[in-house]
């Protein structure tokens, strides 16, 4: 297994987005299920929470992933990645992220000014600190996903559009972009779903086979949450698919028998 384990999970999570507003609330409660080839290796969970930075009220997404059965024996995964985001732009105050991937460690806190386009990274594992510029409007690993669910329209996205967002990841800025495919009805947990097919494209190489290597699936309706995913990685496949959810804000849309 590859060290960045959850990081990939939460990189796919990130890019599963489509168009409209207020997609979600505090409350919200996703529970993920990750098969490697046909070992169930690991879970991962995104919560929704209120909290406060400095007197204002933001929303705390608290993402947090672990391995499993004997993944659990041989390559102990404990990955967290915290992220509080201002409600009233969907930009990012501050990012957590602290993960143990087989004895691989890091612990970083980033602390984001929109004013001035710059960052603060604690490197918390070195006892460093050190400030980056980023670009205008970027976001973390995690509220991208909350950002896009409430900026991109749904009912105007056509198949071939592509979706570009600057991230600002680790130490560096990082642009991503997510192709449309299409809408496909699935069979889930839950029963057949209507949802909004995508294609990211990532970087081939140390973690995906090519950079067309991911498909996920997400809901066709207001909420606008990940149901499926697909990596060909470069050693293996991995597939995540939703197994819980809880508090969201809007109906969960199924499709009668």
């Amino acid at each position: 297994m590859k060290k960045s384990y959850f990081l990939t999970i939460v990189f796919i999570l990130s890019l599963t987005a489509t168009y409209a507003q207020s997609a979600y609330q505090a409350g919200e409660d996703l529970k993920f299920k990750i098969k490697y080839g046909w070992f169930k290796a690991s879970e991962a969970t995104l919560k929704v929470k209120k909290a406060e930075i400095d007197n204002k009220e933001v929303l705390f997404v608290d993402g947090f992933g672990k391995s499993t059965g004997l993944l659990d024996i041989f390559f102990k995964v404990r990955d967290e990645y915290k992220s509080y985001i201002d409600p009233e732009t969907d930009l990012p105050q501050m990012f957590v992220r602290k993960i143990n991937e087989g004895g691989h460690i890091k612990d970083k806190k980033l602390v984001f000014n929109h004013d001035s386009n710059s960052v603060k990274v604690y490197d918390r594992k070195h006892n460093t600190s050190n400030h980056f510029s980023f670009k205008e409007g970027s976001q973390d690993m995690i509220s991208v996903l909350y950002y896009l669910r409430n900026t991109v329209d749904r009912k105007k996205i056509k198949a071939g559009d592509v979706i570009k967002v600057n991230l600002f990841f680790d130490e560096e800025n990082f642009p991503f972009q997510v192709k449309f495919l299409g809408r496909e009805k699935i069979s889930t947990d839950f029963g057949k779903v209507p949802t909004l097919k995508f294609r990211p494209y990532v970087m081939a190489g140390r973690v995906f086979e090519e950079k067309e290597s991911l498909t996920m699936w997400i809901t066709d309706d207001k909420n606008k949450i990940p149901v499926k995913i697909e990596a060909k990685l470069a050693v293996g496949s991995l597939t995540a698919r939703l197994t819980e959810f809880r508090g969201l804000k809007h109906s969960f849309r199924i499709i009668p028998d």
